[in-house]
């Protein structure tokens, strides 16, 4: 695990910023310069931000691109991003096609650019609702029993721009009456791993991270023990990971990409059809997860309400 960091909205932005410039020729000029036949892009830039320390994301979104490129006729070139801040500059930039947004991302984006539309979003299982928690955490013994008890704490978030690491959690915070900004000493660790683990270690006193990173993932990586964190508070259902599309990606690609992910990017599929050896070790993106379902953006309308209660600067700008 990376030491934790205090990291602020500039540097966010800054490290947007050089992550896009190292990835070269653009998006943009490769799509809307070079058409291939038909009407599709010859190459589409897939960016995704890891929710854990991970030298295997574009392993986990391996299956679903190689569907994606046998539909859309592209190559799709995958993209590990910085960071969410990093993912929408790059969307509005013209570099990015496709990205895993988090939900509180994808809105930022969409509030950039009206264009970028969510076509499809990530579900645990056939049949599922897209949706999870975050929850606020401390160290199995501490004393702290609820988020009022964050007051005057060290505090690990995720990351500004993080649906369950930083704006559900602040809205949390203010409903327990506790300053997000000067009643506590907020601290961005940078992944959802990070945090917990940093509230593990006791390199905060508190911290927030959703709730399979807590419940399941850390555990069976052997990176925390059962029962080593409690949970204090769980948020509303929150509005699952979306699949945006940047708004210069032709109409008709842009629905084959919605089209596959909805009815060819699930364990089911993949599995039965040789893109992947077998269910078991199928994925499709995140672990544990079956596939994805057709989403709409007012969907999302939870997280502008949540936006509208924290009146959080990060609402309105990246950062």
């Amino acid at each position: 695990m990376t030491s934790t960091t205090r990291r602020a909205a500039v540097a966010l932005v800054g490290a947007a910023l050089l992550a896009l410039t190292a990835c070269g020729q653009s998006a943009a000029d490769n799509n809307a310069a070079a058409p291939a036949e038909g009407g599709q892009a010859e190459t589409l830039v897939f960016a995704a931000v890891p929710s854990e320390e991970s030298s295997s994301l574009q392993q986990q979104f391996a299956a679903v691109i190689s569907v994606l490129e046998r539909e859309t006729g592209a190559t799709i070139e995958f993209q590990n991003a910085t960071d969410y801040a990093a993912v929408i500059e790059g969307m509005r930039a013209g570099q990015i096609d496709i990205a895993m947004f988090g939900p509180f991302s994808y809105v930022l984006a969409k509030n950039q650019d009206q264009g970028i539309d969510a076509v499809a979003a990530i579900v645990d299982e056939q049949g599922g609702e897209p949706g999870y928690q975050s929850y606020g955490i401390v160290p199995a013994d501490s004393p702290i029993t609820d988020l009022a008890g964050f007051a005057g704490k060290n505090v690990c978030f995720v990351d500004p721009n993080s649906t369950s690491g930083y704006l559900y959690p602040t809205a949390g915070l203010l409903e327990a009456g506790v300053d997000p900004v000067n009643g506590i000493t907020p601290i961005f660790a940078g992944g959802h791993d990070a945090s917990a683990l940093s509230v593990a270690s006791g390199q905060c006193d508190a911290g927030f991270a959703f709730d399979a990173i807590v419940d399941s993932q850390l555990i069976e990586s052997g990176q925390l023990q059962p029962g080593q964190l409690k949970v204090v508070w769980r948020s509303e259902t929150i509005a699952g990971a979306p699949v945006a599309v940047a708004s210069d990606v032709s109409p008709e690609t842009r629905q084959t990409i919605a089209d596959t992910l909805v009815n060819e990017a699930n364990v089911d599929y993949l599995s039965a059809n040789g893109f992947c050896q077998s269910a078991d070790s199928c994925e499709v993106g995140e672990d544990g997860s079956w596939g994805y379902v057709p989403i709409e953006d007012s969907f999302y309308d939870g997280v502008r309400r949540v936006c509208d209660i924290t009146k959080a600067e990060s609402c309105t700008s990246l950062g």
